[in-house]
């Protein structure tokens, strides 16, 4: 095949390739956002470990400045709209909202137990401080409280992981506008021969 003719080919092709390129380019740069959009919690909740306070979490919602925080809710309910979409941080939040419902529990069955106790004591005429009852409450409410260290453990962890989930798929969601090229066009080689060019910027 001819030089002459094998040079506007692969000149045509090229053409072809910088239009895709500036074509997805656009697309990209259209629907991704400037920013990404994610949620943090505020520095002393993120802080906050293992059996560590059981407070409602504080959190600023996407696009929101730093004197804007929101209180998540006891369940973590208000929330749960801003990470609809991310299956699992979802799932995270439902844990979180689990550890919660049994702590509720957890919390009457102890003031079960002493309400008990404190029944007993004239339940009789004279005052009785150990009688079976009053063991059988005292065992219950000794065994919440043990219980209760076990249950908050990771209670604190599901909500701040449920955040990180969020803001790992905003982050993964925004990478192609990271490494789209900035530029897009045709050069020529020293052969003369048509080159496709792509500029990166360094960020």
């Amino acid at each position: 095949m001819p030089e002459n003719f094998q040079l506007p080919l692969l000149h045509r092709r090229l053409c072809g390739a910088a239009v895709m390129a500036l074509f997805f380019s656009s697309l990209a740069s259209a629907q991704a956002p400037k920013s990404p959009a994610t949620i943090r919690l505020s520095p002393e909740d993120a802080e906050r470990g293992l059996n560590g306070h059981q407070h409602n979490f504080n959190f600023l919602p996407p696009g929101q400045s730093d004197n804007q925080y929101q209180n998540a809710g006891f369940f973590g309910q208000k929330l749960k709209p801003y990470l609809a979409g991310n299956a699992e941080a979802v799932a995270y939040l439902d844990k979180y909202r689990r550890q919660k419902t049994i702590f509720l529990i957890d919390r009457v069955v102890a003031v079960g137990a002493f309400g008990l106790y404190g029944q007993q004591i004239f339940a009789h005429g004279e005052a009785q401080y150990f009688n079976n009852t009053q063991k059988v409450a005292i065992g219950v409410f000794a065994t919440s409280v043990l219980a209760t260290v076990f249950i908050n453990r990771n209670t604190n962890n599901y909500m701040q992981r449920a955040v990180s989930a969020y803001n790992a798929g905003i982050a993964r969601g925004s990478l192609w506008p990271r490494l789209k090229p900035t530029s897009v066009g045709l050069g020529t080689s020293p052969m003369g021969q048509p080159l496709l060019a792509l500029r990166w910027t360094v960020r």
